[in-house]
C-alpha cells in the first residue's frame, strides 16, 4: 500500500514528524510517502490560508497520483478535503475529519484542544461538516496565539493537560482530540495525565486511510458522480492540468 502524506504547509519539520508517527501505526509493507508544500505558509492558521493550502495539496496530490492507494490532507482543518476526493480515484483523509470520527466511536462528547484562539471558529466548521456538533462541547485554547511553533510541545504542555482537564471536568467531555499539526504525537505522552481519551489526529488519519483502501475498490471511486467535469485548464502545474484533462477527447 502507497499512503502520501500531504502537508500543505511549509514546515519540513512538521511533515517529518507526522511521517514518524505515520509509520508507528501502518503496517511495514505501507509505503508512508511524505510531501510538504514549497510555497503559500509556515503554518496554515485560518480559513483564507486554508483555501491556498487546499490548491497546494492538489498539486501534491497530482503529481504523485500514480500508484497511489490514498492520500492524507495532514493539516487540521482538512484545506481541500471535499474537492479532493472529488478529484482523485482513490480515498481522501482528513486529519480533523478522522480526527472526529474516531473520536465519535470512543465516546458521546468531544471536545478539541489546540494552540491558539485564532483557529477557534474555523476548528468548529469542521465538526459542522463531519455532522458532530451536538456531540461537541468546543474548542479550548490558551488566551493568546502562540508563536514559537518548534518548541510548542515542550513550552505549552503543562497548559495543554489544563486544558484538556477544562474540557473534561467542565464541559464533560469524553474524549479530547489534540488539534493541529504542531501537536502531533503529544497525545499518546499526555493520555495518563487526562481523565478522558486523547485522540491524535495524524494516528487516526493513518489508521482510516488504510481501512477505507480495504473498504473501497478504486473503480469505485472513478464511477463516482460527483467527479468534475474534464475540461481544459491554463496556468496549472502539468500534473494537475491533466488531472482536470483526464477522459477528454484527444
Amino acid at each position: 500500500m502507497r499512503l502520501l502524506l500531504v502537508n500543505p504547509n511549509m514546515t519540513e519539520a512538521m511533515t517529518d514528524r507526522m511521517a514518524e508517527i505515520a509509520r508507528t501505526v501502518a503496517p511495514p509493507e505501507t509505503e508512508i510517502l511524505p510531501l510538504t508544500a514549497k510555497r503559500g505558509f509556515p503554518y496554515i492558521a485560518s480559513r483564507a490560508e486554508a483555501q491556498i493550502g487546499g490548491a497546494l495539496a492538489y498539486d501534491l496530490i497530482a503529481e504523485h497520483a500514480e500508484g497511489t492507494d490514498a492520500a492524507i490532507i495532514a493539516a487540521f482543518g482538512d484545506p481541500g478535503l471535499a474537492g479532493a476526493r472529488e478529484l482523485f480515484d482513490f480515498p481522501i483523509v482528513g486529519m480533523a475529519e478522522a480526527a472526529l470520527m474516531s473520536a465519535a466511536m470512543l465516546g458521546e462528547r468531544i471536545s478539541i484542544v489546540t494552540f491558539s484562539p485564532v483557529m477557534r471558529r474555523w476548528y468548529g466548521d469542521s465538526v459542522r461538516d463531519a455532522g458532530l456538533m451536538p456531540r461537541f462541547t468546543g474548542v479550548r485554547t490558551p488566551p493568546a496565539h502562540v508563536r514559537d511553533l518548534a518548541n510548542l510541545q515542550q513550552n505549552l504542555r503543562p497548559e495543554l493537560i489544563r486544558l484538556c482537564a477544562q474540557a473534561v471536568e467542565e464541559d464533560n467531555a469524553d474524549v479530547v482530540i489534540l488539534g493541529g499539526a504542531p501537536l502531533a504525537g503529544l497525545a499518546p505522552e499526555i493520555a495518563n495525565e487526562v481523565e478522558a481519551l486523547v485522540v491524535d489526529p495524524i494516528t487516526a488519519a493513518t489508521v482510516q486511510a488504510q481501512a477505507l483502501v480495504s473498504l473501497g475498490s478504486q473503480a469505485g471511486f472513478a464511477r463516482r458522480r460527483s467527479k468534475p467535469l474534464a475540461k481544459a485548464a491554463s496556468g496549472l502545474p502539468d500534473a494537475l492540468t491533466r488531472q482536470f484533462g483526464r477522459d477528454m477527447d484527444p
